[in-house]
C-alpha cells in the first residue's frame, strides 16, 4: 500500500509538522476578528490533527478512529472555530504537506504521484472532519436553543405563594408553549397562589400574543392560582384596544411593583414601613 510513504513522513516529521501547521492555523485565525483562540489552543488542535492523520494511516477506518474524529470535531466547535477557518486551514495544511514532501530528498516520488497519494488518504480524513464538525455544530446549536428556551420563560418565586415570570423579546408559538409549560409546572412546584406575567420587555403585543396570554391565564386558573398581567405600557394598552382584544378576564397592572402589591393583598398581606 502506498500509504506508508505519507505515514512514514508524518511520523518522521511529526513535531515539525505540528509547529508549522500551528503557525498556518494561527495566521488564518488572526484574520478573523471574532476569534478568541490563544497559542495553546492552536497547538492543541494541530497536535490532535497530526495524531488523527497517523491513526488513520496506521489503522485504517475503524470505530476508534471515528470516535477520535467526533471528539476532535466537537472540541473545534466548542472552541468557537468557524467552518471557514477550519476549511481554509485544512486546505493550506494539505498544500503544505505536499510542498514539504516534494522538497524532501528522501521522498522519491513524481509530483503527480505524490499529489495522488496525499489526496487519496488526506481527503477522506478532511471530509470526515468537516462532516463531524457539521453534526457537532448542529447538536450544539440545538442544545443552545433548548437552553435559551428554558431561560426565556423563567418562573421566579418572590414571596411565599407569589411568583413572577418576566418575559423579554418577541413571543412566537414555540416560545408560547414553553411559557405555558413553565407556568403550569412552576405553579405546582412553588405552590403559587398568584402568578405575575411581566411583559415590560415584550416589544409587541399583537392578537396572537394576547391570545397566548389569555390561554396561560386560564390554564393557571384551572390549576388553582390567579394570574396578573403587569408591565402594560401606554402604547401596548393602545394596541390592545385598537385590536379589540378582550383582556377583561385578566387582572392587569401597568408596573411590576403595583402587581406585587396587588398580589400581596390577594394573599392577605401587605408591605408596611418600620418606624425607626
Amino acid at each position: 500500500m502506498s500509504n506508508h510513504i505519507v505515514l512514514a513522513f508524518a511520523r518522521k516529521h511529526q513535531k515539525e509538522l505540528e509547529k508549522e501547521w500551528t503557525d498556518i492555523l494561527k495566521r488564518l485565525g488572526e484574520k478573523e476578528t471574532d476569534m478568541m483562540l490563544n497559542d495553546k489552543m492552536y497547538e492543541t488542535i494541530c497536535s490532535e490533527y497530526v495524531q488523527l492523520i497517523i491513526t488513520s494511516l496506521s489503522e485504517g477506518d475503524n470505530e476508534d478512529f471515528e470516535e477520535k474524529v467526533q471528539n476532535f470535531a466537537l472540541k473545534i466547535v466548542q472552541m468557537g472555530i468557524s467552518l471557514k477557518l477550519l476549511a481554509n486551514g485544512l486546505t493550506e495544511i494539505r498544500t503544505h504537506l505536499y510542498e514539504k514532501m516534494n522538497d524532501d530528498k528522501d521522498t522519491t516520488q513524481e509530483s503527480h504521484d505524490l499529489i495522488w497519494q496525499i489526496d487519496r488518504f488526506i481527503t477522506p480524513i478532511h471530509n470526515e472532519i468537516l462532516n463531524q464538525y457539521s453534526i457537532s455544530w448542529e447538536k450544539t446549536v440545538s442544545l443552545q436553543k433548548i437552553a435559551l428556551q428554558e431561560l426565556s420563560a423563567p418562573l421566579i418565586p418572590v414571596f411565599e405563594h407569589i411568583t413572577v415570570m418576566p418575559l423579554v423579546g418577541t413571543i412566537d408559538t414555540d416560545r408560547a408553549k414553553k411559557i405555558m409549560e413553565n407556568l403550569l409546572n412552576g405553579v405546582v412546584k412553588h405552590r403559587s397562589q398568584v402568578v405575575l406575567i411581566d411583559i415590560t420587555g415584550v416589544p409587541v403585543v399583537d392578537t396572537m400574543v394576547a391570545h397566548h396570554i389569555i390561554q396561560a391565564s386560564e390554564a393557571v386558573r384551572l390549576v388553582g392560582a390567579k394570574c396578573l398581567l403587569v408591565g402594560i405600557r401606554p402604547e401596548i394598552a393602545q394596541t390592545i384596544v385598537n385590536l379589540g382584544i378582550d383582556l377583561s378576564q385578566v387582572t392587569t397592572k401597568n408596573t411590576l411593583q403595583k402587581g406585587i402589591q396587588t398580589a400581596l393583598e390577594m394573599t392577605n398581606r401587605k408591605i408596611v414601613s418600620l418606624e425607626g
